[in-house]
């Protein structure tokens, strides 16, 4: 998906380059242009270089790009489970039955029940707490695994 936009967006560049014949207006599209393809580059870096995270001590970390952070601990996990979804509305909602779900392409894969609620900070600043947390994970079956383990001891 965001490679699809970082080629729409050097398409868009390439062609604006061409159809414009002004040279301060060129200039200025050239800049907004080459701003928005390293926005979707420091995008897709920061998903990719902060994913979600199940630690040694079992707690979740649950991370959207540098957007979003949140951590639940492990005795707040009652339990996991691999169940996909596709939620309406943004990447990041909360519904009104205390639901968090954080889309990636439209759809969630792991839902996590939670024992009380957990409060947490929203992209925009505001705050929220939720007792179940729907989010995206490449690989499902592993996060659920590793939530449902616990904490490793060390030997």
């Amino acid at each position: 998906m965001v490679y699809g936009l970082l080629f729409v967006a050097l398409v868009e560049t390439l062609v604006l380059a061409l159809l414009i014949p002004w040279p301060v207006v060129h200039a200025v599209v050239l800049v907004l242009d080459a701003y928005g393809v390293v926005f979707v580059l420091a995008f897709h870096a920061s998903c990719v270089t902060r994913p979600h995270v199940v630690g040694a001590d079992g707690a979740l970390r649950i991370r959207y790009g540098a957007l979003f952070d949140v951590r639940i601990p492990a005795g707040a996990v009652a339990s996991a489970r691999v169940e996909r979804r596709c939620p309406e509305g943004g990447s990041a909602r909360v519904g009104a039955d205390g639901v968090l779900d954080l889309a990636v392409g439209g759809q969630t894969t792991v839902t996590v029940e939670l024992t009380g609620p957990v409060t947490f900070v929203r992209p925009l600043g505001k705050h929220g707490s939720a007792r179940t947390v729907r989010f995206h994970a490449d690989d499902p079956g592993a996060v659920v695994t590793a939530l449902v383990r616990g904490p490793r001891k060390s030997p």
